[in-house]
């Protein structure tokens, strides 16, 4: 599942895959604006069909942070 998110998400924002750490920054791995994140939001929703809470965005600072997130909710 991590593989398909990293897959999904270097594709999708133009990063090389080995840059999405899990201890990564999002925002500054794949250079995110305020639009950018919303996309990034929209895509693991399509992707995963996990939607993210706009009040949950502050917690999901790393790639760590955002694969705990979509595997709590997947459970």
């Amino acid at each position: 599942m991590i593989k398909k998110m990293v897959s999904v998400l270097a594709s999708e924002f133009e990063v090389e895959e080995d840059l999405l750490k899990p201890e990564a920054n999002i925002k500054e791995t794949m250079h995110l604006d305020s639009l950018s994140l919303v996309d990034m939001v929209g895509l693991v929703d399509e992707e995963f069909g996990v939607e993210i809470k706009t009040a949950d965005l502050p917690t999901i600072k790393t790639f760590a942070d955002l694969y705990d997130y979509v595997f709590t909710r997947l459970s």
